[in-house]
């Protein structure tokens, strides 16, 4: 599990709910049309921006931000000089036989044992990263959509509650719970929205990133092979792409 996103949700959750013990009674944070205005609507208008594919997609790629990440930038330029290995000792053409499930790193294996042109190695890679980016944007994207329609539909909820407690003003004992009520629903609309869709968002995003690194690695390093058949020499240029930390 990735300690981040874990850390984040119990801390985050921690000091809300215990904001809320505190103040004392907590069964008036629990109301259920409110509820049902703002993750309802929510969904709903979600459904009507996206095609449900989409949001299908969207909601199965939250559990991506729970797992850490297996592959690191340090791995992928590990596995890049041995691939230079493997061509110095054994030619440019045994890089067809390497087996990998990375269809990335096998399409640049394929490029380098065919002899392919620096250009073409470029231009598949701006491809490679256009298309992923397109892919990842559209997730991204519902669940910004979503951390924007989340306090809209909070509001709604405060509109209605609004317009039940003046409906009923000629009770003033009931003023108080029905105001309580009204705003609670702005409260669901602002947590979903600032506590769930954009961190959801945003730790997407940056496994985004983290792959568009890893695409570049590999493509430099690619690159790099047919410059100069040097294991060392690919080492050290794509060393450039981690923290000096992590450079050997």
């Amino acid at each position: 599990m990735d300690i981040a996103t874990f850390f984040g949700i119990i801390v985050g959750l921690g000091l809300v709910i215990g904001a809320i013990f505190l103040g004392g009674a907590v069964d008036v944070f629990v109301n259920l049309p409110g509820m049902m205005i703002v993750f309802g609507g929510t969904l709903a208008a979600t459904c009507i921006n996206f095609p449900v594919e989409d949001v299908i997609k969207a909601f199965g790629a939250v559990f991506q931000i729970f797992k850490s990440r297996k592959v690191k930038p340090a791995d992928v330029v590990s596995t890049m000089v041995r691939v230079a290995e493997i061509s110095r000792r054994e030619g440019l053409v045994a890089l067809e036989k390497i087996q990998t499930d990375n269809v990335v790193l096998k399409k640049a294996c394929q490029l380098i044992a065919d002899n392919a042109d620096h250009d073409l190695i470029t231009q598949t890679l701006m491809i490679e990263i256009s298309a992923m980016r397109k892919r990842h944007a559209i997730i991204q994207d519902v669940f910004k959509k979503m951390a924007a329609y989340a306090p809209g539909f909070g509001m709604i909820g405060t509109l209605i509650g609004l317009v039940q407690m003046l409906s009923k003003l000629d009770d003033p004992k009931t003023i108080g719970p029905a105001m309580a009520v009204a705003i609670l629903t702005t409260f669901y609309g602002a947590f979903l929205s600032t506590f769930c869709f954009l961190p959801i968002a945003g730790k997407l995003k940056s496994r985004t990133d983290q792959e568009i690194l890893h695409l570049q690695i590999i493509f430099e390093g690619a690159k790099s092979i047919l410059e100069n058949n040097n294991p060392r020499f690919v080492s050290d240029m794509l060393a450039s792409f981690l923290p000096p930390a992590d450079r050997k």
